[in-house]
């Protein structure tokens, strides 16, 4: 069971960073990563400040016990040549208590102004490795970007991006349409030639229906082209038509009938002998 669950573990983890990885934009990585370090730089030079700050609290304290030191000697020297030596004692010995807090605060003074330093020197490498790093991060972005775009131009032209890959299924789906209606169109039109199909509009015409509108209307524009003829001759349109109609293709002309001879000649006059 332990064996199963380790598995699935891996399995889980292994996705899971895959997705990640699929997921993860090297230029907002390296974004975060400058951030993070302003953030750092930002906390030693605060660091830096407040060491700075209670450096110079120290050395204000140092000034202010150094001239109460001062005045106090200079209180023991009068009480001396006053001769109150008990009071010159009592001033020496507050003066001594004062030297030793002189002398600790001398002590953390120098340990804070050590501090100061080394934090100093600390933020100065850190702001030069701040701006390596913004430099090369810049660089290391424009040069991702570059190959990005680079690979989707690649892609394109070579078709195998999800782009194009989908604007090629759709010129498919579309001529593979285009196709089938026409394919479509042109079944319908023979079935309605042959007659396998009957137009519900009356419109549609056989073979032998449209061979006699042919002709028809062939015999329309013979008769209009005599109808012409006979008005620029200047006759009327009546005998154009039907001298047009008799000088027709196909139809021969009325041979003219031979004058008939009497039969006898002799007779052809009057017969004046017989009287």
């Amino acid at each position: 069971m332990s064996g199963v669950m380790k598995r699935m573990g891996m399995m889980f983890r292994a996705k899971a960073n895959k997705a990640l990885d699929r997921a993860e934009d090297p230029r907002e990585t390296l974004d975060y990563s400058y951030q993070k370090q302003l953030e750092l730089l930002q906390k030693v030079r605060r660091g830096v400040a407040d060491v700075a700050t209670s450096r110079k609290r120290l050395e204000l304290q140092l000034g202010q016990l150094r001239n109460q030191s001062g005045k106090l000697e200079e209180q023991g020297r009068k009480a001396l040549a006053l001769g109150r030596e008990d009071l010159a004692r009592e001033a020496l010995s507050r003066r001594a208590a004062l030297q030793q807090q002189v002398t600790d605060l001398e002590t953390q003074h120098q340990t804070l102004q050590s501090e100061e330093e080394k934090l100093t020197l600390a933020a100065q490498r850190l702001q030069a490795k701040v701006d390596a790093f913004r430099t090369r991060k810049e660089t290391i972005k424009a040069t991702y970007t570059a190959a990005q775009a680079q690979t989707r131009i690649g892609e394109a032209f070579s078709g195998i991006s999800e782009e194009m890959g989908d604007v090629g299924l759709a010129i498919q789906r579309a001529e593979d349409k285009t196709a089938q209606l026409q394919a479509r169109a042109g079944a319908i039109d023979e079935l309605m030639a042959s007659g396998a199909l009957e137009d519900p509009s009356g419109m549609a015409k056989d073979d032998i229906q449209a061979e006699l509108d042919r002709l028809s209307g062939g015999s329309d524009v013979e008769l209009e082209l005599q109808r012409m003829k006979a008005e620029l001759a200047g006759s009327s349109p009546q005998q154009a038509i039907e001298s047009g109609q008799s000088g027709q293709p196909g139809q021969s002309a009325p041979q003219a009938q031979p004058a008939q001879q009497p039969e006898n000649p002799q007779r052809s006059g009057p017969d004046f002998g017989k009287h």
